[in-house]
């Protein structure tokens, strides 16, 4: 066993803090990574908080993080894709049964016995669950480690793994949106990826957003127009006008206002999870011949896709880097959406204790 500083929580009501936890020494195909940077999720802090435990109850001590970049160190002796020295990416999957239907589609996220990279049963047994990447090394299966473009600076990279695959796999699954109207619903964390994928697809895009401050951010990260969705002339200017719209928002709010948006047979997709359940008119639905679906990450294949479209396309995500120890802060600020437009966790910080 391996000995490695980390930062983790107690229970639903405790700050992180301090901590030593174990990971496995490297298998045949493991590799085994020092990490640089590790991105703060919304999942993080519901998991730290329990506060998704009627789905997924959190086991304490609770170590987040699955945005991960960082550098091989070892590998064992079976690995034939990585080498020390090379800077990988882990996201939010470790493991898979990797020969059921759903494996063999490259679409690993669907896997019934998936094994995510915090909070899922650990399948070596080293310690009761997986711990994710507040941690100084992590050790993973090399099949679920990605190649990281040279060209990307690696703290704007971390989020990608999760932010950054979410937004870019139902854009990429839609179709050819090439001079397509594209609209996306929100510019935090999800949309502001969202709009830089579509606009590197060619896409005309649009952003839907409560707050008019946010108008010229939206410019700058490649929006062709800004709509804000309180104002009722403005929507109704945009009435059936989108070929594609990617909803990040995870509040409550009224989903068949953007199905007013939609053309013929266009098509929502959902990334964000409002805790209550949308109520949708079929009529949104039926006139118009219109599509509400949702999607979840990507499978190792289509992030790896992704990775090497954004290192082709120079796009990551737009950060603020924090040292491991103003993590309950920035917890508190992301709650307030206080943050432009991911946390960023300096992981060399955690060597000062």
């Amino acid at each position: 066993m391996i000995n490695t500083k980390a930062y983790s929580a107690a229970s639903a009501t405790s700050p992180l803090g301090p901590d030593t936890i174990q990971r496995r020494e490297p298998t045949a195909s493991d590799v085994q990574i020092e990490i640089l940077f590790c991105g703060i999720c919304h999942s993080d802090l519901h998991t730290v908080r329990d506060e998704w435990h009627s789905v997924m109850p959190t086991t304490y001590p609770c170590v987040p993080g699955h945005e991960i970049v960082g550098r091989v160190t070892k590998i064992g002796h079976a690995v034939g894709t990585f080498k020390p020295g090379d800077l990988v990416g882990i996201g939010c999957l470790v493991d898979s049964d990797h020969d059921c239907p759903i494996c063999r589609a490259d679409v690993e996220q669907f896997c019934p016995n998936a094994t995510f990279t915090y909070n899922s049963p650990d399948k070596h047994g080293t310690v009761p669950v997986t711990y994710g990447g507040y941690t100084e090394s992590i050790v993973v299966d090399e099949r679920f480690v990605l190649k990281v473009p040279k060209n990307l600076d690696l703290a704007g990279v971390a989020p990608l793994l999760c932010a950054g695959i979410t937004t870019y796999s139902p854009i990429r699954r839609w179709g050819d949106i090439k001079r397509k109207k594209v609209g996306v619903v929100g510019l935090g964390g999800l949309g502001h990826m969202g709009v830089k994928f579509a606009k590197a697809f060619g896409a005309h895009v649009a952003v839907f957003t409560t707050s008019p401050n946010k108008k010229n951010d939206a410019l700058r990260l490649g929006a062709d127009e800004v709509i804000i969705s309180t104002d009722t002339d403005q929507m109704k200017k945009h009435t059936g006008r989108f070929d594609f719209i990617l909803d990040t928002i995870s509040a409550d709010h009224d989903i068949n206002v953007y199905l007013g948006m939609l053309g013929l047979d266009g098509t929502i997709t959902l990334v964000g999870a409002p805790e209550k359940p949308l109520a949708v008119s079929s009529f949104a639905l039926l006139f118009g011949r219109k599509n509400l679906n949702g999607s979840l990450i990507g499978g190792i294949k289509e992030t790896q896709e992704m990775l090497d479209f954004c290192g082709e396309h120079n796009i990551t995500s737009d950060v603020e880097i924090i040292p491991i120890q103003k993590v309950n802060e920035a917890y508190e600020r992301l709650v307030k959406s206080d943050v432009k437009y991911r946390f960023s966790i300096d992981m060399a910080s955690l060597k000062q204790g």
